[in-house]
């Protein structure tokens, strides 16, 4: 069985790698040379282009950086496929433009899986990411080995549900983001140490994900660069069609939202995520820098 990962951006790499390293017969492909370099030295197959991977694989997987790649590349990728190959798309992608796409795969006998992934770089580089599968069983069924050296998978339901729910994923990992510089900054101001602070919610109905894992990107001062504000505001946006499309109200959201697009236009968008706690430190006239070997969940 063939497969062909194209996209190896910083969740995209590790993914790739796992793949590898479970025995699988992998191409590799990536708009930027560089980053097929590890992997050409590694002995991996690469290829300079993704048509010729498509056209040589029975599985194709993308990580693609979001809907204005998938619209650019995947027509002509889902053209290159060969009848009865299987596309697993792993990009946090627009439901609409994914159900399009998979109508012109199926015309050609081509299934379609999605399965966007949450669980962060350090996550996607030991194989413990979370997968939210959106398709039919059976085509799951038929995933299911090519998908166990990434993560764990959750069936979200039929096609375009697994988009849905990452999207929920990234709605309340924002506004923990944006809220947790809030409360750091607040604690400070308030006369309490900025590791008690973090500490004391560790073990408090507080805690979550953010606190844990995200703060110490603060403390580096690196702001975590594993994830860009624009790739931010891109999902945040995602968001906002989706609400809109539904007629829901998400005043959270938005003003996350907000906040990330401050933050965008204040440090740049290849800025790192956390850049958006950095408006309230600045603004209060603080450093929430700690001295210590604070990890940077960008690097192996």
């Amino acid at each position: 069985m063939k497969i062909g990962f194209v996209g190896l951006g910083s969740m995209g790499a590790p993914m790739a790698r796992n793949l590898c390293a479970a025995g699988y017969d992998v191409t590799v492909c990536d708009l930027d040379p560089d980053r097929m370099l590890p992997f050409t030295e590694a002995g991996v197959k690469t290829a300079t282009s993704a048509l010729s991977v498509a056209a040589g694989v029975d599985v194709l997987m993308t990580s693609l950086p979001g809907p204005k790649q998938s619209r650019v590349a995947m027509p002509a990728l889902i053209a290159a496929l060969a009848p009865g190959a299987l596309w697993i798309d792993l990009t946090t992608n627009d439901r609409d433009l994914l159900a399009e796409l998979a109508a012109a795969a199926s015309a050609r006998g081509i299934e379609t899986l999605e399965a966007p992934v949450t669980g962060a770089v350090d996550g996607a580089r030991k194989g413990e990411l979370t997968l939210f599968a959106g398709g039919e069983l059976a085509v799951l069924s038929r995933a299911a080995n090519f998908l166990a050296p990434l993560g764990k998978v959750v069936h979200c339901g039929g096609l375009g549900t697994g988009t849905v729910v990452k999207l929920l994923s990234n709605q309340l990992w924002f506004i923990h983001a944006a809220a947790v510089g809030e409360a750091l900054t607040l604690g400070v101001k308030g006369g309490v140490d900025v590791l008690t602070v973090w500490n004391a919610l560790k073990q408090s109905v507080g805690d979550s994900f953010v606190c844990r894992h995200d703060v110490p990107s603060i403390f580096a001062g690196h702001y975590d660069p594993s994830f860009s504000l624009d790739l931010c505001c891109k999902d945040l946006d995602l968001l906002r069609g989706l609400g809109n499309e539904l007629a829901l109200d998400m005043p959270m959201t938005l003003a996350a939202r907000d906040r990330f697009a401050l933050a965008r236009r204040m440090y740049g968008g290849g800025a790192a995520e956390l850049h958006v706690c950095k408006l309230i430190e600045e603004q209060a006239g603080i450093s929430l820098q700690v001295s210590g070997d604070w990890p940077n969940h960008s690097e192996a």
